[in-house]
């Protein structure tokens, strides 16, 4: 799996689109700074960017610079690191210098710490939060497989992570840190 992550990591350095297993379902990434890459991902799924997407981090540092902290709860914050690493992806207060383009101009942020080793393994290798958003085209399944996600999008994609999805049945939850709202279930 080690030359897997440097090839995908060097990928998402070079503006790549990547694919790769996470905690349920293959999922697209690229670097989420890079709005050329960002364009593409969206291209290939045929998905309106103004739906935004989540960024997944190996540790809290990974996805820190994501947030704005000070319009955080202190207890919303403690909830949200008691529930990381795992799969629970949350919507935070966004940092102001976050470009638009991740979260479709919305005010919060989706941001997950993956508890799913070769996820998290991927971010360490890239050595920054990146882009998680299913592998599939908008409105069909995603993929829980390498062979699907070459069946999806052929070779369009820049690298395959070629790794097995964690345990998980269905996407991970995504909920509101300040609310406590389930936004997907």
């Amino acid at each position: 799996m080690q030359a897997g992550l440097e090839r995908c990591a060097a990928a998402l350095h070079a503006g790549g689109v990547i694919a790769y297993p996470t905690e349920a379902v293959y999922g697209l990434g690229c670097d989420p700074h890079d709005r050329d890459a960002f364009e593409r991902l969206f291209a290939l799924k045929q998905r309106p960017a103004t739906q935004g997407v989540l960024l997944i981090g190996a540790d809290f540092e990974q996805l820190r610079p994501y947030i704005d902290l000070d319009a955080l709860p202190a207890d919303a914050l403690q909830r949200v690191r008691d529930s990381w690493p795992g799969p629970n992806t949350w919507i935070l207060p966004r940092a102001a210098d976050v470009p638009p383009w991740i979260t479709g101009g919305h005010d919060g942020i989706a941001l997950r710490m993956t508890a799913h080793a070769p996820a998290a393994a991927l971010c360490r290798a890239f050595g920054r939060a990146l882009v998680s958003t299913s592998a599939n085209r908008h409105g069909t399944p995603p993929a829980r497989d390498a062979a699907g996600v070459h069946a999806a999008f052929g070779d369009r994609l820049d690298a395959v992570l070629d790794a097995p999805v964690g345990g998980a049945d269905k996407p991970t939850t995504i909920r509101d840190a300040v609310t406590g709202a389930i936004i997907r279930g």
